[in-house]
């Protein structure tokens, strides 16, 4: 099928070539008949999401959604990496102590002195114990508020290991690339894609420095969610690859894998997309970092990734009834303080019951979550809230879609400022 062809006509063609009447296309897919009759005349254009629900339908394999959008350019070798930037890490012991004393303080200056004696080890009890707290805090607190201490403690924890002794200098060099990445995670979260890649890409120095042969890697993992919600399925595909070589993690390769078939679902390549989630739950399984003493990488709220992950591709695929029988299993298994994650698969979970015309169950679940997202604003979040708002807007009729869209509104507000 050549992307030259009309939507409208070559959609009405596989739909003739699947028997299928009007009325009954417009009742398996939940969209006014009258819509997409208009779509099928070429009067309408067709939404990537209308695009995605027909190819799974009528089994196009992504053709159909590929006539709507305009596919990213696969990647030159050499240009997925992010521009170079001068590092804010390296600083001497003497700027970071004059820096943010009362965040010292709190967290006890004499740490900062034994950091340096030959007792040094130690000390990197509590600095583990000052990250699992922040990333806690993270899932209830609003990025922007977190970024600054983070990024502070960055600095700090960097350039004590710059005058820390030989013995210990790779380990805090290595956990200061742990903070560097969660705090590129923040900045992603706070909607600037450049700081999350520019602190994404300082994790990678550090954790050279430290002679940490995974972190790099799991970049690539961090990079490829930057390209996903900038909706570059090739590049995220192609930075997810790299990822995957052997001699890594399970746990990296696996969700290397995960982000993989994410890229492909956004295609609505099925096969390849169902192929990698395989993958990516073989490797998984094989896991089991959660038992060691460095912080887990990745995700340490969702219980089992690739089965999150299914549900997630599963919506993008074009199945929304089965996406959503997988993620109302799968947030009901998620920690009720972890309110960002909540957030993020609560919406997707949301979505999927729109999608498939459980509309006053879909306004539901978002009000629950709609309240809880001025304490954790999010711009990935807000993705799919934007696309819950699209696909609710044909619903209007319903009292439970008027009663939310204000509350759709606020949340969104911000965004657009």
């Amino acid at each position: 099928m050549s992307t030259s062809l009309p939507f409208g006509p070559e959609l009405r063609r596989l739909r003739l070539e699947a028997g299928l009447t009007l009325t009954e296309f417009s009742s398996a897919l939940n969209y006014d008949k009258g819509h997409l009759s208009k779509v099928e005349r070429g009067e309408r254009s067709a939404s990537p999401e209308l695009a995605r629900r027909c190819d799974a339908f009528l089994g196009a394999d992504g053709e159909l959604q590929r006539l709507v959008t305009h596919p990213e350019p696969e990647p030159v070798p050499g240009t997925v990496e992010p521009p170079a930037r001068p590092s804010r890490w390296v600083v001497g012991r003497r700027v970071v102590l004059s820096a943010g004393t009362g965040v010292l303080i709190d967290f006890g200056l004499k740490l900062g002195v034994q950091a340096l004696a030959p007792t040094d080890n130690p000390l990197l009890a509590p600095f583990r114990m000052q990250f699992d707290q922040l990333r806690k805090l993270g899932q209830s607190t609003a990025p922007k508020a977190l970024l600054p201490l983070l990024e502070m403690q960055t600095r700090m924890i960097a350039g004590l290991a710059a005058e820390a002794r030989s013995s210990s200098r790779a380990q805090v060099l290595v956990l200061a690339s742990r903070f560097a990445e969660f705090t590129g995670w923040m900045a992603q979260e706070a909607g600037d894609s450049s700081a999350a890649l520019g602190w994404t890409g300082e994790a990678v120095e550090l954790a050279r420095a430290g002679d940490d042969p995974h972190l790099g890697s799991y970049a690539l993992v961090r990079r490829a969610l930057v390209t996903l919600y900038a909706g570059d399925a090739a590049g995220t595909v192609a930075l997810a690859r790299r990822a995957q070589r052997s001699g890594l993690p399970p746990r990296i390769r696996g969700l290397a894998a995960q982000r993989e078939a994410q890229g492909h679902a956004l295609v609505g390549n099925e096969v390849d997309c169902l192929r990698s989630l395989d993958t990516a739950r073989e490797l998984l399984a094989q896991d089991d970092s959660s038992s060691g003493a460095e912080p887990v990488i990745g995700t340490s709220h969702v219980s089992d990734p690739a089965a999150m992950s299914t549900g997630w591709c599963l919506h993008d695929l074009g199945r929304p009834k089965a996406a959503a029988e997988v993620l109302d299993r799968e947030c009901r298994r998620l920690p009720p303080h972890a309110l960002r994650t909540r957030a993020r698969y609560g919406f997707r979970r949301s979505l999927a019951h729109a999608a498939s015309g459980e509309v006053e169950h879909a306004c539901a679940i978002a009000a629950d979550l709609l309240g809880v997202m001025p304490a954790v604003p999010s711009a990935t979040v807000n993705s799919d809230i934007r696309r819950l708002a699209r696909e609710l807007s044909r619903f209007r009729s319903s009292r439970s879609v008027r009663d939310l869209e204000p509350a759709l509104a606020r949340v969104l507000a911000p965004a657009r400022d």
